[in-house]
C-alpha cells in the first residue's frame, strides 16, 4: 500500500465541544478556515483531540465531518489507537470506510510494564496486516509512558502498510536515526513544533505540530523557506514560534490551545471535563504570547 505522501504540516486538531456536547458544525467551520492556509491535511485524536474522553461513536462523527470539510487533496488522519490491538483494527476500518486516508496509531500503555518490544511488534504488525488504510505509529513517551526504540521503528518500517512515524519525544537525534535506518519509503513526522527545524534539516518528511493549529501559515512557511535552502530566513521564524508552541503544549495545554484559537477566530470553546478551561489570568498571558509573535493585530 505504500507510498502514501505525508509531506507537509498536519494539524492535530482539537475536538470542539459546546456545553461539553460534541460541536461538529464548530469543527467544520474550522476546518474550512484552515483549508485556505497551506497545510497538507489533519490528523484526528493526536493528544491534542482529547481521544480519551470521546466515545467510538463520536470519533466516527469527528472523522466523517473532517473528511467531508477538508479541501480536496488534503490528507485525513484518523487517530485509531485502543488499548487493544482488536479494537484497534476495528476502529481504523471504520474509520477507513468514512474516508480517512490512514490511520495513527499510539502505543498501549494501561499494561505498560508488559509492553515490551515483542509486544509492540505483534501489536502494530497484527494492526497493519488488517487494516484497510496504511498506518503511522504515534510515539508519545510524554502521555504514554512507552517508547518505540529506533530498532523498533527499523523493523516495523519494513512493513508495506506501515507508512510512518509521527514521533512527539522532540529529540532531533533520534528523529535523524529513525531516518536514517527505516526502509526508504517510510516517512518520519516530527510530533512537536519546537523541534521542527531540526528534525526537517535531517531528513523529516514534515510535522503533525499543535502550534499549526493556531499558526499555520508559520509552520508551513519553515517546511517551504528549508525546501528552498533560506535556512537563516526558516531559523529566525522557528525562533520567533517557540514561546507560543511552549504556551500551547508545554504551559497551558489543550485548554490554552482552545483559548489561544478563541482568540484567532476560530471555535476553541472549553475542554471536556475533567480538564477545566484556562483561567482568566492564563488568557491574559496566551494574549501576550500571540501579540509578541506577531499571531494577534
Amino acid at each position: 500500500m505504500k507510498p502514501t505522501d505525508l509531506h507537509g504540516i498536519f494539524p492535530p486538531i482539537p475536538t470542539p465541544f459546546v456545553d461539553g456536547k460534541l460541536a461538529c458544525d464548530k469543527l467544520a467551520e474550522n476546518i474550512a478556515a484552515w483549508n485556505a492556509t497551506g497545510l497538507s491535511g489533519y490528523v484526528t485524536f493526536g493528544s491534542n483531540g482529547e481521544a480519551v474522553y470521546l466515545s467510538d461513536e463520536e470519533k466516527l462523527a469527528v472523522v466523517k465531518t473532517v473528511v467531508q470539510a477538508a479541501a480536496p487533496g488534503m490528507k485525513v488522519i484518523a487517530g485509531t489507537g485502543c488499548e487493544s490491538t482488536w479494537q484497534t483494527i476495528e476502529l481504523t476500518n471504520r474509520c477507513a470506510r468514512l474516508g480517512a486516508h490512514a490511520a495513527l496509531v499510539v502505543t498501549p500503555f494501561y499494561y505498560g510494564g508488559r509492553m515490551n518490544e515483542a509486544a509492540l511488534l505483534r501489536h502494530f504488525t497484527a494492526v497493519a496486516d488488517q487494516a484497510e488504510i496504511p498506518i503511522l505509529i504515534y510515539n508519545v513517551t510524554k502521555f504514554t509512558h512507552i517508547s518505540v526504540s529506533v530498532n523498533l521503528v527499523a523493523a516495523l518500517s519494513q512493513h508495506p502498510n506501515i507508512i510512518g512515524i509521527k514521533d512527539s519525544n522532540g529529540s532531533v537525534s533520534a528523529l535523524g536515526e529513525m531516518v536514517s535506518r527505516a526502509a526508504e519509503e517510510f516517512s518520519v513526522l516530527v510530533g512537536t513544533a519546537g523541534a521542527l527545524f531540526g528534525a526537517l534539516t535531517l531528513g523529516c518528511v514534515g510535522g503533525v505540530v499543535a502550534l499549526a493549529n493556531v499558526a499555520p501559515k508559520a509552520c508551513v512557511r519553515i517546511c517551504s523557506l528549508l525546501k528552498k535552502g533560506e535556512l537563516e530566513a526558516a531559523s529566525k521564524l522557528q525562533i520567533k514560534m517557540l514561546p507560543v508552541n511552549t504556551a500551547l503544549t508545554a504551559t497551558y495545554g489543550v485548554a490554552g490551545l482552545k483559548a489561544a484559537l478563541d482568540m484567532l477566530g476560530y471555535y476553541g470553546g472549553a475542554p471536556r471535563p475533567p480538564l477545566l478551561p484556562a483561567t482568566e489570568k492564563e488568557k491574559s498571558e496566551i494574549r501576550d504570547i500571540l501579540l509578541t509573535a506577531g499571531l494577534l493585530a
